[in-house]
């Protein structure tokens, strides 16, 4: 893309697992997409994502396949599959060089992309993370790591992993104090590394609705953490039985529950849900992004959610919500929203202590709604300061030493 006066423009490229049915990835994208067409109109923007094609449609921005090898991330069982992968991984490592050499800036927008706390292997993302930081450093392409989520990492290989690319990041901020935290812990200099709220906050919110009875309940394909795998099987028993149960009091009380998901992969759960309680007051939604999202939760009474993006759905939209929290972000992002009380152990999914929960948080919905009013109007106002600190790290007006390479 060129400015109006035919010069090249400032090349920015975003970087992740977007486009991939990831509703929170998406969302932290659009954020940024947003904060880059306001704040910088003539910056030419392109992609190196997970699902090109969707970003591309959506987003109206060109959009390269993330890894060379199509079956990245299916368990490779035969010889043929695991050549593919090993060769993949040589061949994306000058896939990444080679896009990251053609920008002036790099932008990783928001996702959990410095911690472990689903199952995750450090030749997947980690790896490709780890190829995108240091081909910044090497070629002196600004790589941003914006609104990040980071949690301390026992697996020794994804440690050092994303130890590294934090370190050859050329600019990190954190969608919480804990994230921050966990990146020093794990031997990384965050001194100059800023907190602020979710990207997702800088999405706009829709209206609110009259009062409809309605209990929006969002649920996971949730196994436990990396750290979970041994006993996956019967942390994801534990939480669809405990849910369901929940569900089915509502259900049973008369309340009318509408199912939310915020992946692909969590429509079989909402699924079983549906089949066990088999009544017509539970209904699915169908969201194909967190605007989408957030108009489901600002419809209904009380959210109750399991999914940090759903959370952050529901609280952006001024809704009274209970987190089935499973990682301490949550429980972080609950505490700064001022609904600490509110958080129930994604693991240990107790129906009765739920319903007593949930209870209580319907009986205080007029004073949390106004707590959240405040809450959204601080966490506006820290995203603009944000996208201004963002603003001075990454486009310096005399430092653009890739802006003789014209767009394609």
């Amino acid at each position: 893309m060129t400015s109006g006066d035919g010069t090249s423009s400032t090349r920015v490229g975003v970087f992740g697992l977007l486009g991939s049915g990831n509703l929170g990835n998406d969302g932290s994208l659009e954020a940024v997409l947003g904060y880059l067409r306001a704040e910088h109109p003539t910056a030419f923007v392109d992609a190196l994502c997970g699902g090109p094609e969707v970003v591309a449609a959506r987003y109206r921005i060109p959009a390269t396949r993330l890894h060379w090898y199509r079956g990245e991330y299916r368990t490779a069982s035969r010889a043929g599959a695991v050549a593919g992968k090993g060769l993949g991984k040589l061949v994306d490592a000058f896939r990444t060089a080679a896009w990251v050499r053609r920008h002036d800036v790099v932008i990783v927008p928001g996702m959990g992309v410095l911690e472990a706390t689903l199952p995750l292997r450090p030749w997947g993302f980690p790896y490709s993370l780890f190829l995108l930081c240091a081909s910044g450093r090497l070629f002196g392409t600004r790589v941003a790591l914006v609104g990040v989520g980071a949690a301390e990492i026992g697996n020794r290989s994804t440690r050092t992993l994303i130890r590294w690319s934090a370190r050859l990041a050329a600019y990190r901020s954190y969608r919480d104090a804990q994230s921050r935290d966990a990146m020093r812990a794990m031997g990384v200099d965050t001194a100059r590394d800023e907190v602020y709220p979710d990207l997702a906050f800088a999405l706009p919110a829709p209206g609110a609705s009259a009062p409809s009875g309605l209990v929006c309940v969002g649920v996971m394909d949730f196994h436990g953490g990396d750290d979970d795998r041994a006993r996956a099987g019967e942390i994801h028993r534990r939480y669809l039985d405990g849910t369901t149960r929940f569900v089915r009091t509502l259900v049973e009380d008369g309340r009318p529950v509408r199912l939310l998901t915020g992946d692909a992969c969590d429509a079989p759960v909402a699924a079983a849900i549906l089949d066990a309680v088999d009544s017509p007051l539970v209904t699915t939604a169908d969201a194909a992004s967190l605007a989408d999202l957030m108009k489901e939760t600002a419809a209904a009474d009380t959210v109750v959610a399991t999914r940090y993006h759903n959370l952050i759905c529901a609280l952006k939209a001024g809704t009274p919500t209970l987190a089935l929290s499973y990682a301490a972000k949550s429980d972080a992002l609950m505490d700064r929203m001022g609904l600490a009380a509110y958080c129930h152990p994604a693991r240990e999914v107790d129906a009765d202590r739920l319903l007593e929960q949930f209870r209580s948080l319907e009986k205080h919905s007029a004073e949390l709604r106004q707590t959240l009013t405040e809450r959204n109007h601080v966490a506006a106002r820290q995203l603009e300061d944000q996208f201004t600190a963002l603003t001075t790290a990454l486009f310096p007006a005399a430092d653009h030493p890739h802006t003789s390479r014209k767009a394609p």
